[in-house]
């Protein structure tokens, strides 16, 4: 398939298309100034990006939002040009709390609808407006999880136009089986966000994904922050691998660029966060060159299955997604 800066879209099962490489927009809310995000999506969209990732307990959709509309009446993009996913969180799986949930991000977004609707990780927590419910021992509180009823509630959603498009994110085989073997499945999940770069290639759930035409979405496509309170740092970081940076040298292109165009050369969506405007810009230069087979073969070698999101704090949690194999 041809990708180019201006036309890099690929299908979806459902009719719809999605832009293969994308800005994610995560960020530490605690850490972040306000207006961060703004100029990062801004400056996304005059570089050529169409695609935002965001999600409701990123505390910044106010500013994504902002942002789009701003480039709207510019007259820089249409509304129908730009691609943005939204996820449902933990605590509103349970059907009832899904139309509010989304209906939220639309509210703070300032937009009709949004392009893609994602169940952020397969783990109910306990309903309710805190984010991260714990007792008073600091203990997690979970909820029963009933995946299937949530996606009945988000298939309405999807009926009643608030979305276009539903996926999923951080859901293992078994979990995606659940969805797709659902009796009366009106629609299914067109996306699944994982963890996924040359040193987590994730081949046998994007064979299965393929296979169901489900589109990976690789969220940490560089690896990620090196925050020992979440993030796994007994692995090396990604962009110091030697292969990556013998290849960028080859291409006159970073050991960055090299791994988000592995992962676009297997049909794989990439979303790396940046809010540095020469970074925004470097991400966006990956159509104008492509990797051999061989070369292809030489990353996916580089694989350690290793995650570097590991989610460890909830690995009690019944439906923890990574105990299986994929």
């Amino acid at each position: 398939m041809y990708l180019s800066a201006a036309n890099h879209r690929i299908p979806l099962s459902d009719g719809n298309s999605i832009p293969i490489l994308g800005l994610g927009t995560y960020s530490e809310p605690k850490s972040t100034p306000s207006g961060v995000c703004l100029a990062s999506v801004r400056m996304a969209i005059d570089t050529g990006y169409r695609h935002i990732d965001g999600a409701y307990i990123y505390k910044n959709e106010h500013e994504v939002g902002e942002a789009i509309r701003e480039k709207i009446a510019e007259g820089k993009v249409r509304r129908e040009d730009i691609f943005y996913c939204g996820k449902l969180w933990a605590t509103n799986l349970v059907p009832q709390r899904v139309r509010p949930a989304l209906e939220k991000t639309l509210q703070v977004l300032q937009l009709d609808y949004i392009d893609l609707y994602i169940i952020e990780v397969p783990m109910a927590f306990k309903p309710g407006d805190e984010t991260y419910p714990r007792d008073e021992n600091g203990k997690w509180l979970y909820h029963q999880t009933n995946l299937c009823a949530t996606w009945e509630a988000l298939e309405a959603c999807k009926d009643a136009g608030l979305v276009k498009s539903l996926g999923v994110s951080n859901f293992n085989r078994r979990q995606l089986e659940l969805i797709l073997n659902k009796p009366g499945l009106k629609y299914k999940p067109v996306s699944n966000q994982v963890e996924c770069h040359p040193y987590f290639t994730q081949t046998k759930l994007l064979k299965f994904c393929q296979q169901h035409d489900i589109v990976i979405v690789a969220y940490s496509p560089l690896g990620t922050s090196r925050n020992p309170t979440w993030v796994n740092v007994s692995s090396p970081p990604l962009l110091k691998d030697e292969l990556l940076n013998s290849l960028g040298k080859k291409y006159n292109k970073t050991a960055a660029q090299i791994a988000l165009r592995f992962n676009i050369q297997r049909g794989v969506v990439v979303i790396p966060k940046s809010s540095k405007p020469e970074r925004i810009k470097e991400n966006f230069q990956i159509f104008d060159f492509s990797l051999t087979e061989e070369e292809m073969k030489s990353i996916e070698a580089l694989n350690k299955n290793i995650r570097f999101v590991e989610l460890l704090m909830w690995s009690d949690h019944p439906e923890y997604p990574f105990h299986e194999e994929y």
